[in-house]
């Protein structure tokens, strides 16, 4: 069985965590072993949180090494550009299209960089940006972005044995199952456009 690394990146109060879980589950009931390990979070603060989520026959370490992911799952762009070192070579970037400025752009001591899809089409062997805050806000909560990026992801690890309504279900508060089954659902909907002559890879909700 193979190993997928796949490193969760956002700010604090977005549901990295959430997804996570989610993820985590999943794996559980194909039959993996799994580790899942947040190693940075300021979620009161709206700093930066990254969780690692590992799984496959056998899990050694909780930590994905530099280099070493298959996926960054990015809730927010800037993110998706500080760690996109531990991306391997074509790994694929899943990035919502949304921008979060950190505190020194607030405070005026820096800028938010305008090329940043640029330069993660460049870097990256896939990338995938999607408004998914737009989409969430059309399903019924803005907070549920994080499901809709699952739900991108949840077609290119591909879903055989893997039972992701199953997987919400046993995660997500009965609240909001419901809204979060819709984002996903429309995640999933998304189909790739075919690579133009520039390195960003985008894509459209299929109709």
């Amino acid at each position: 069985m193979r190993m997928t690394n796949i490193l969760i990146v956002g700010v604090g109060g977005q549901g990295t965590l959430l997804a996570s879980k989610v993820l985590g589950n999943l794996a559980l009931q194909k039959g993996c072993d799994v580790k899942v390990s947040e190693v940075h979070g300021m979620a009161q603060r709206g700093g930066s949180v990254v969780t690692h989520v590992r799984f496959g026959e056998r899990v050694h370490a909780p930590i994905i090494g530099e280099g070493g992911a298959d996926f960054i799952l990015a809730f927010e762009k800037l993110e998706a550009l500080r760690y996109l070192n531990y991306l391997r070579p074509g790994g694929t970037v899943i990035v919502n299209d949304r921008e979060i400025p950190p505190m020194p752009v607030v405070m005026g001591a820096a800028r938010y960089p305008d090329d940043v899809l640029t330069t993660l089409g460049k870097s990256a062997g896939g990338l995938v940006c999607v408004d998914a805050t737009g989409i969430a806000l059309e399903c019924g909560n803005a907070r549920a972005m994080n499901v809709v990026l699952l739900g991108v992801l949840a077609r290119r690890l591909g879903g055989s044995g893997m039972d992701w309504t199953a997987a919400l279900k046993k995660t997500v508060n009965q609240r909001f199952l419901e809204t979060n089954l819709a984002a996903f659902k429309r995640g999933y909907a998304f189909s790739l456009k075919p690579p133009g002559n520039d390195s960003l890879q985008k894509e459209e909700e299929a109709r």
